[in-house]
């Protein structure tokens, strides 16, 4: 699992090691880990040209001091400083070892092969300063590989947030942890690919966000025993589709019979339908009360203004509320549940539900998730090119998987009637949440592969997905 932490829990961490290493040390670890990954980047280091961009804080020393160690294996380094001060440590190490500072900084940007920004650091806000917009484009356009310290300039190490201008690097090498602003959309995009760095930092067993991978989601997957049938399995209710959106009921069921469960039950009037596709589907008119036993519902693809959620929502069970479903929330109903409730909402709807522009949500998707969860005392999913889920409490978890692909109408309705099912064979709310999320976007991925897709490609590579994840795990 990856694990995030936010910048103050960053800083009492360094603190707390500088306090037991000798002055210099820790920044030392992280220049050389930085060193090695740009040496690793240019293949062969002896004869390339580096230019460091160089702010005044800590980042600027480091990328100095790697600067350093790369001028002593042969490459040209030219330092470019954007600050008031540069580190002096470091600038002198940079000139012992035959660097220098660049007088022209465009001159020597055109001939570099690789550029390091050390512009700001995890604790720099509100986007690049003017004087340094002009030079990151510069480097930007000259085609050399462009390096982040710790996290691009310009970028919101704790939100993910880019108020303003930002560097776009090729790759980030972080140091101690990952911070949460590159897992995070708009700054995860300016990110490039991650390489984190360890320095030694001793940080607090819950972290502020998490990312799952493989073997994660594979011991949360639900596994029949011998024993089982499919009433043990968990049965998943769908109230979904209406006369104008069968579709979206189809769907809906489709990711449902994917997601673990041992049966689903549709209730609404796209029975046809959903038959049609699905002939394994118990069908019910409704209402949802009357339609038999479920371990969790999903309600709300497609639902228009066809009734059925307070219904649900009174209901002993777990629920999940989707799309039209939303709607029709009241906050202290959903509260008051004896059952957990989880929310799937994209940014539009999310942006209704707290009564803010989409705008808000979609630079703030952090902050906005976590809202949502307290207010509603619900599990959030945020769809969206970052999906997060979010609890009452714990940490929020970050989706890994998806493509933009998956933009396209009904990629929802399946990744509801996935969740529900998980949540009927009997995860935890912010499990199910994560691991749909996580295989929703591994199906996309591998429907995709560059090319676009409908909404049911997505449905008919889920037991691809879910073999793929438990492939690497030793004892599935």
């Amino acid at each position: 699992m990856r694990t995030a932490h936010r910048v103050e829990t960053v800083r009492a961490a360094e603190a707390a090691l500088m306090a037991k290493l000798p002055e210099g040390a820790l920044m030392q670890r992280a220049a050389a880990g930085l060193a090695a990954a740009c040496a690793e980047l240019l293949g062969r280091v002896y004869g390339a040209r580096v230019v460091l961009l160089v702010g005044s804080g800590d980042n600027g020393g480091d990328a100095l001091y790697a600067g350093a160690r790369l001028a002593r294996r042969g490459a040209g380094v030219s330092a470019v400083l954007l600050g008031p001060r540069a580190h002096e440590g470091g600038l002198a190490a940079l000139r012992g070892a035959g660097g220098r500072v660049a007088d022209d900084p465009y001159a020597v940007l055109e001939r570099a092969d690789l550029v390091v920004d050390g512009i700001t650091g995890i604790g720099g806000r509100g986007g690049l300063r003017p004087e340094a917009v002009p030079v990151v484009r510069a480097a930007r356009a000259s085609g050399a590989v462009l390096v982040a310290v710790d996290l691009p300039s310009g970028v919101d190490a704790d939100t993910g947030e880019v108020a303003g201008e930002a560097v776009r690097a090729d790759a980030t090498v972080s140091f101690g942890t990952w911070k949460p602003g590159l897992l995070i959309d708009p700054a995860r995009a300016c990110a490039g690919a991650v390489r984190l760095v360890g320095i030694g930092l001793s940080l607090p067993p819950v972290p502020d966000l998490e990312a799952l991978q493989h073997a994660d989601v594979a011991r949360l997957l639900p596994e029949p025993a011998g024993e089982s049938d499919k009433y043990r399995r968990g049965v998943v209710g769908v109230v979904a589709g209406s006369r104008r959106y069968p579709g979206a009921a189809v769907l809906a069921v489709a990711g449902a019979l994917r997601g673990g469960a041992g049966a689903v039950r549709y209730v609404g009037p796209a029975g046809d339908a959903v038959l049609a596709r699905h002939p394994e589907t118990l069908v019910h008119d409704g209402p949802p009360a009357n339609a038999g036993r479920v371990q969790a519902w999903v309600i709300g693809p497609g639902l228009g203004d066809t009734p059925g959620v307070e219904d649900v929502l009174a209901s002993d069970v777990p629920v999940l509320v989707d799309a039209d479903g939303l709607r029709q929330l009241d906050p202290p109903a959903v509260r008051s549940r004896p059952a957990p409730t989880v929310l799937t909402p994209h940014a539009g709807e999310a942006a209704a539900l707290l009564g803010v522009a989409r705008e808000d949500v979609e630079s703030r998707r952090l902050d906005a998730v976590r809202e949502l969860a307290a207010r509603y005392g619900a599990t959030v999913l945020l769809k969206g090119s970052t999906t997060l889920v979010a609890a009452a409490d714990g940490p929020v978890r970050v989706n890994p998987t998806g493509t933009a692909w998956l933009a396209t109408a009904g990629s929802g309705d399946v990744l509801s009637g996935l969740a529900g099912s998980l949540l009927a064979a009997g995860l935890a709310p912010r499990d199910a949440a994560s691991v749909a999320a996580y295989l929703h976007g591994l199906a996309a991925r591998r429907a995709a592969r560059g090319a676009p897709i409908a909404a049911h490609d997505v449905a008919a590579e889920l037991p691809g997905a879910w073999r793929d994840v438990t492939s690497t795990h030793p004892d599935r």
